[in-house]
C-alpha cells in the first residue's frame, strides 16, 4: 500500500504542490528516494532515520520506496523532511492515512527529531490556498510567515512528536493541543509604515533636487543625481521612502513572498511592513544584483520589489552589473536563466543612482577640478547610453555654502511632499483603473497617445526639443511621461508646455555632461 502526504516547493518565486510516496515492501533492506532530487533532498532519508529512532522509532528490515512527485520537477532545500517523516510514519501503521488529508506539510528535521525552519513558506501557503488544502503544518518559527496569506489553517510544531501527537487526534481535540496561528503583522503594517526617523526638512538648499525627487516620487521615475561631493546627493536619496505612498497588504505579501523565498524573514518579522530600500556595494557581483545561484534566488533587484534601489556612485559598480539593469528597468522583471529552467523575478522598482561628475569631483568647475578631459570622458563613459536614455531625471546637487547651511528657513517636510505624492498617485490609479498599470513611468507608447495629448504649439515645442537635444524615441516617451507626472502633481490637468519645459530640463544634464565628448 502506498501512503502519500502533500508537501510544498519553490520554483523561482512561486509555489507548487507535490507528494511524498512512500511503500513499504518485503525486499533487499534499504531506503530508495526517486523523484528528480538535489543531494540535500536525498540526504533527508538520513535525517528522518535518525529522527524517528531518537524518538523511538525504528525502520523495520524493509524495502522502503520514497518518490516524490511529479517525477519531473526538480527538487532541492530541506524542506521534505518532515512529510518524508509523516508518510513513513503512516506507512508503518502509526498514524492513520486518512488523518492526512488535505493537509500539507512542510519542514526540516534535526537529529533528535526538533523541526527546524525553511525558506519560501509564503508562496507555498499562497498555492496551497488556492487549491484548497485548509490546513498546513509548518515549523513554528515559519508559522506567522504561512499565516500572512491567510489562505489556510496554519498550525505551527517545534517537534516530530507534537506533529505524530496532533495527528493521532480527532479534529475537535487538535486545536486544543496546537491552536492554529493568527496573523498580527497587518496592523503593524499600517502603525510601522508611515514613522520614519529620516525628513526631508534636514536637506537645506537643495530644493532642486527635492523636486526633483518628488516628480520621481509621484510617477515613479528612475532619477540620477550628479555634483561634486558632499552636496547632498545620498542624503536626498536616502529620504525617499519617507515620501512614498504607505504599503498596502496586497504590495506587503508581494514583496514578502520574494523576502520568503530568499530565506530573509524570521519569526519576529513575518511579513515586510515598510517598502524596501536597498542600497548594495558597489562591489556586488552580477549574480547578487539579478539573483540565480544554486536555488535560484531572487536577487538584489527583485528584493527592492515596489521600493528603491539606490546605486551610490554607480560608476564604481562593475559595467556588467550596471548593464544588467537594462531589462528590470524596462519590463519591472528579471529572466535567470539556468540549465535546467527559467525563472522570472519581479523587479518593478524605483532606481536613484548618483555620482560625481568626475574622478576628482569637481567638474565643471575648472578653478577646482584637476581632471584632464580624457579622464573626464572616460569616467563619464562608465554609464552608456542605453543606460542614460532610461533615467527619466537626471539632476544636479549643487555645492551648498556654510552661510547658506546657517539660514534658518523652513523647507518642505517629508510629510508635506509625501501628501502631493499621494494626491498624484490618486491621479494615476484613476486614469489606469481599466488598464494593467499603475504609473505614469508604466505607460506604453500607445498609452502615451491616449493620457498625454499634445497640442499644436506643444507639438512644435517638443520638435524643437528634439534638434536641440537629439532625442530617441525612448528619451522623447519619458519626456512625456515626466510632464504627466508634474502635471498630476498640480491637480491632474492636461500636459501644458511649462510642464514640457521641466521636464525637458532633466534631459538638458545629458547634453551638458555627455554631449561635450
Amino acid at each position: 500500500m502506498v501512503t502519500r502526504v502533500i508537501t510544498g516547493a519553490v520554483q523561482g518565486i512561486e509555489g507548487c504542490l507535490l507528494q511524498v510516496e512512500i511503500d513499504v515492501s518485503n525486499g533487499l533492506p534499504c531506503i530508495e528516494m526517486v523523484g528528480m532530487l538535489a543531494n540535500e533532498v536525498r540526504e533527508g532519508r538520513e535525517r528522518v532515520r535518525v529522527a524517528l529512532h531518537n524518538i523511538g522509532i525504528s525502520i523495520p528490515p524493509m524495502r522502503v520506496t520514497i518518490n516524490i512527485s511529479p517525477a519531473d520537477v526538480h527538487k532541492e532545500g530541506t524542506a521534505f523532511d518532515l512529510p518524508i517523516a509523516i508518510a513513513m510514519l503512516a506507512a508503518l501503521g502509526y498514524l492513520p492515512a486518512e488523518n492526512l488529508d488535505n493537509i500539507l506539510i512542510a519542514g526540516e528535521l534535526g537529529l533528535n527529531g526538533e523541526v527546524r525552519p525553511i525558506r519560501g513558506v509564503i508562496p507555498i501557503v499562497m498555492e496551497a490556498g488556492r487549491q484548497g488544502i485548509q490546513q498546513c503544518i509548518l515549523p513554528k518559527k515559519n508559522a506567522t510567515e504561512g499565516a500572512a496569506p491567510m489562505k489556510s489553517r496554519i498550525i505551527g510544531v517545534d517537534h516530530l512528536k507534537d506533529v505524530l501527537q496532533y495527528l493521532q487526534l480527532q479534529p475537535q481535540e487538535q486545536e486544543k493541543m496546537i491552536p492554529p496561528t493568527l496573523l498580527d503583522s497587518i496592523d503593524k503594517i499600517k502603525q510601522e509604515q508611515c514613522d520614519s526617523a529620516l525628513d526631508y526638512a534636514d536637506l537645506i538648499g537643495q530644493e532642486g533636487v527635492k523636486r526633483a525627487m518628488k516628480i520621481a516620487a509621484a510617477g515613479f521615475h528612475n532619477v540620477l543625481l550628479i555634483g561634486s561631493p558632499g552636496s547632498g546627493k545620498t542624503m536626498a536619496a536616502s529620504r525617499v521612502p519617507s515620501i512614498l505612498p504607505p504599503i498596502n497588504i496586497d504590495e506587503s505579501l508581494e514583496v514578502s513572498k520574494i523576502y520568503s523565498v530568499a530565506g530573509l524573514l524570521n519569526e519576529k518579522e513575518s511579513l515586510v511592513t515598510r517598502r524596501p530600500f536597498l542600497s548594495p556595494h558597489h562591489t556586488i557581483s552580477v549574480q547578487a544584483l539579478a539573483g540565480g545561484g544554486k536555488w535560484a534566488k531572487p536577487g538584489v533587484v527583485s528584493r527592492a520589489h515596489k521600493g528603491v534601489l539606490f546605486l551610490d556612485e554607480i560608476v564604481h559598480f562593475s559595467a556588467a552589473s550596471i548593464e544588467v539593469l537594462r531589462q528590470p528597468m524596462e519590463d519591472h522583471c528579471i529572466q535567470v536563466a539556468r540549465s535546467n529552467a527559467t525563472y522570472t523575478f519581479p523587479a518593478e522598482f524605483m532606481l536613484i543612482a548618483s555620482m560625481n561628475p568626475c574622478p576628482c569631483g569637481y567638474y565643471p568647475d575648472f578653478n577646482r577640478c584637476r581632471c584632464t578631459p580624457e579622464q573626464v570622458r572616460r569616467y563619464l563613459g562608465k554609464i552608456s547610453g542605453p543606460i542614460l536614455d532610461r533615467i527619466d531625471l537626471c539632476v544636479e546637487a549643487n555645492r551648498i555654502s556654510v552661510n547658506e547651511m546657517n539660514q534658518n528657513r523652513k523647507t518642505e517636510s517629508s510629510l508635506e511632499m509625501r501628501q502631493q505624492v499621494c494626491v498624484a498617485r490618486n491621479c494615476q490609479e484613476e486614469r489606469f483603473a481599466k488598464e494593467r498599470i499603475r504609473f505614469n513611468s508604466q505607460m506604453t507608447p500607445a498609452m502615451i497617445t491616449k493620457y498625454v495629448p499634445l497640442n499644436l504649439s506643444e507639438q512644435r515645442f517638443m520638435e524643437q526639443i528634439d534638434k536641440k537635444l537629439q532625442l530617441s524615441a525612448r528619451a522623447y516617451h519619458r519626456i512625456l511621461k515626466v510632464a504627466r507626472t508634474i502635471a498630476d502633481l498640480e491637480g491632474g490637468n492636461g500636459v501644458t508646455i511649462q510642464h514640457l519645459q521641466e521636464a525637458a530640463c532633466y534631459r538638458s544634464l545629458d547634453e551638458k555632461y555627455w554631449g561635450g565628448f
